[in-house]
């Protein structure tokens, strides 16, 4: 395998008449022009790919990496709360501190699967596993995703027996410490906010936040509410309000960590754009097998083959794709396959 940057050209040819690898690139650097022997009547194929190779390393900087400090600050605060509403929820009697407890639980679990993850991304690529370990990035927000909407779930089933039997709750204590998580949760925001534009495991840690933030809101309200008027069913009606509300958030998180697993195309790449760029390319008269999807956030990957009248013009061609799709499309991760049309209606008639 030939290893290279985003911007080297990398070589793979297979040809008939004998010539290898190697003899194909020293005539090339060498100026030299292949024999009679190796005509364009002989040449069967040739396949060039644009890109730096899968195989040599997994990609290096995730999104996530480059903010695991924070996210280590963000566990480290969350963590230390959540053992705090725990102890308040159970001494006060509210659902609503507790369900945000149990958020700030799934808070912490997904900030660690974040760290975690980012920790298998900087492993070296194996043979084994060409990419390396950055689709760990992505399987961690599966998991948040699946774990937060079982606990919403949860909270659910407790507000529906709190709605039956009112327990007694102590307002004073409460609004003391949903206060303080709320300013817990705006720092863990802060340290966040970069991060969760670039990254989707920084983006699901970022959401549980959020949702933690607005449920101290909540617990805030509930404690008023019971203060005030003695009203205690506030608290799990709060208590289901922040249930609804993360649910919508961790349905697009639960479908973008899917469609990245099911290779789905990235969301801001327009795939028929994208073709017609390719069939622009001057000499280029079919694209085929044409494959857009993301690696892990940040990185996305394409492949294709280019159907071409004339062999010669090869390199031209290749360089005018990858240029398309890195100008138009930020794509540089790519690998292109160029193709004969003279070849394939030869092999078309053949099999007729």
């Amino acid at each position: 395998m030939v290893q290279g940057t985003a911007d080297m050209e990398v070589a793979t040819v297979a040809v008939a008449g004998g010539l290898s690898l190697e003899t194909y690139l020293i005539d090339e650097f060498a100026g030299r022009s292949p024999p009679a022997s190796r005509s364009s009547n002989d040449t069967k194929r040739l396949i060039m790919g644009a890109g730096h190779s899968h195989a040599a390393a997994a990609p290096s900087g995730t999104a996530a990496g480059r903010h695991k400090s924070r996210l280590a600050g963000a566990l480290a605060l969350t963590t230390t709360f959540m053992v705090v509403e725990v102890i308040g929820g159970l001494w006060t009697g509210s659902l609503a501190l507790l369900a945000d407890a149990a958020h700030m639980l799934t808070d912490a679990g997904g900030l660690a699967l974040a760290l975690i993850a980012v920790r298998f991304a900087e492993r070296p690529a194996t043979p084994q596993k060409t990419y390396g370990y950055v689709r760990m990035e992505v399987l961690s927000a599966l998991t948040n995703a699946v774990v937060l909407l079982l606990l919403t779930i949860y909270i659910f089933y407790e507000a529906y027996k709190r709605f039956l039997n009112p327990p007694e709750i102590l307002g004073g204590p409460m609004l003391a410490v949903a206060v303080v998580g709320l300013a817990v949760n705006l720092i863990s925001m802060k340290l966040l906010s970069a991060g969760s534009s670039e990254s989707l495991n920084v983006k699901g840690a970022y959401f549980e936040v959020l949702s933690d933030m607005l449920g101290s809101l909540g617990v805030i309200v509930a404690a008023g509410v019971v203060m005030l008027t003695g009203w205690t069913l506030a608290d799990p009606i709060i208590g289901a309000g922040i249930g609804l509300f993360i649910v919508p958030r961790t349905w697009i998180l639960l479908k973008q960590a899917i469609h990245i697993l099911m290779e789905g195309t990235p969301p801001e790449v327009d795939l028929a754009l994208l073709e017609r760029k390719l069939l622009d390319i001057p000499g280029v008269t079919a694209v085929h097998d044409l494959h857009v999807w993301t690696i892990t956030s940040g990185i996305d990957a394409m492949s294709c083959h280019l159907v071409v009248a004339d062999m010669g013009q090869a390199r031209a061609t290749l360089v005018s794709a990858q240029e398309a799709m890195k100008a138009g499309f930020g794509l540089t991760h790519a690998t292109i396959q160029i193709e004969d049309q003279n070849l394939r209606e030869a092999e078309g008639e053949l099999r007729l």
